[in-house]
């Protein structure tokens, strides 16, 4: 397996009878997933995808993503929430959180469509400018505000630079299988599309085309991710806590969160982990965060955030828990030079490897939290591959659910995001929100 929990960091806190306790309500939670009788159960494709996709969608997917290594220098993925983040996270992940900086074959990767800010968007804009460039708008509906203004804005770039024909080239569509403004749109105008299955909702849709085009297009291997995916789904179906990690670890979150552990922080020790902590932490907050419930989802990168939030986690409020996730293999190697003046003190490192300085901090903290009252969980990852990064995708989308149903929560709806957009709409004067606006404006004086 590429993925194992080390509980050696939270056996203190955690008694074993609490397992045992708990292990009936795990296997109900198991029950509900396998038997898709649990609350949500329309949204259970991602747990059968790594192995039950579309071949066909698949492989056009690689075609399409060979086409834009060749046509592009510049692609933009157009989306936001599950439809950005997963992307982006695997992208950072694997190649680096400096890929478009980087000599490569394959074209710039831009995410647009994920705020509301002019500068940002007219950064993009100007990026384009000069450059050959094709984008992937990403939309169940196509009427979601920031990615239906950015598709607006590159599409008529597109159009601009192009033409009609020469744009429909290079527009790319992920949306719904049959229905919605965008779909309709798009088989008027000719575009190739993709789907959003109608059975997986947007934060565990990194492994439909959602993701996987734009991750095809940095020249990842999606073969290797879904093998890896694969073999995740295979081992993690027993419900027996001692026998499944994904399991244990939803099931220490619970334990956790029972004893006052409110804020789980998920703890990177590598820059390209920042993305992997933001699709993590959108996973666990729109799933767990409801009905006056939910572990508050944070996540730092160490060593970096020692230095600004170690002081909180070693000493302030004792509300929280810390995951870790240990690269065992980095596969890459960078020695410490020697410093014949030794200026800074340092030449009891010189020829030290710097991967085993960070491991050796690593240790260090955990030592030091654990210490300072701080659970911690280690998940070991044996390589920084495609598919261990696949093997823990899928650990972490099966670790929610059933931490979700645990808690006592629909893990796959998400009411409380349209609160928000319901008053934006009033304030903003779109048709039907009239009766809003004069309430809304009211209480804003």
């Amino acid at each position: 397996m590429s993925i194992r929990v080390n509980d050696q960091y939270v056996s203190s806190f955690i008694r074993n009878e609490e397992y045992a306790q708990l292990q009936p309500m795990v296997n109900a939670a198991h029950e509900l997933l396998e038997s898709r009788t649990g609350a949500g159960s329309d949204f259970l494709g991602w747990t059968t995808l790594p192995v039950d996709y579309d071949k066909e969608e698949f492989a056009r997917i690689k075609a399409a993503a060979k086409k834009i290594r060749k046509t592009c220098k510049v692609f933009i993925a157009i989306g936001i929430g599950g439809s950005y983040l997963g992307a982006r996270a695997v992208i950072e992940f694997l190649k680096s959180p400096l890929y478009n900086n980087m000599k490569k074959k394959t074209p710039d990767i831009y995410f647009a469509g994920n705020n509301i800010s002019a500068a940002a968007l007219d950064e993009l804009v100007r990026l384009c400018e000069g450059k050959d460039f094709c984008i992937n708008v990403i939309s169940k509906s196509g009427t979601t505000t920031e990615p239906a203004i950015a598709f607006r804005v590159f599409r008529g770039l597109l159009e601009k630079k192009y033409g009609k024909e020469g744009a429909r080239e290079r527009i790319f569509v992920t949306t719904d299988r049959q229905k919605g403004t965008l779909k309709h749109f798009s088989d008027d105008a000719g575009y190739e599309t993709f789907v959003v299955p109608d059975d997986v909702g947007g934060r565990f849709s990194v492994l439909t085309a959602v993701g996987l085009l734009p991750i095809a297009v940095a020249g990842i291997d999606i073969d290797a991710l879904m093998k890896g995916a694969a073999e995740g789904m295979n081992a993690y179906n027993d419900p027996d806590l001692a026998k499944n990690d994904c399991y244990k670890y939803a099931a220490i979150r619970n334990i956790l969160y029972r004893k006052g552990k409110q804020t789980e922080i998920l703890v990177g020790y590598e820059p390209y982990a920042a993305m992997l902590n933001e699709w993590w932490k959108q996973l666990y907050g729109e799933s767990e965060g409801k009905d006056q419930k939910g572990i508050f989802p944070a996540s730092v990168i160490f060593s970096t955030d020692l230095h600004s939030l170690g002081q909180f986690i070693q000493d302030g409020t004792r509300n929280l828990f810390e995951t870790v996730i240990s690269v065992e293999n980095g596969g890459v190697s960078f020695e410490i030079p020697n410093d014949p003046d030794n200026i800074d003190g340092l030449n009891f490192l010189s020829g030290m490897d710097m991967d085993q300085v960070k491991k050796t901090a690593m240790q260090a903290t955990l030592l030091a939290h654990v210490d300072g009252g701080v659970p911690n969980v280690l998940i070991e990852m044996s390589d920084r591959s495609e598919e261990a990064l696949g093997q823990l995708i899928y650990f972490f989308e099966k670790a929610c659910a059933i931490s979700g149903y645990l808690l006592g929560v629909n893990p796959f709806n998400q009411p409380g995001v349209e609160a928000y957009k319901k008053n934006m709409f009033a304030l903003l004067g779109k048709p039907g929100y009239e009766s809003m606006k004069a309430d809304l404006e009211a209480r804003l004086e």
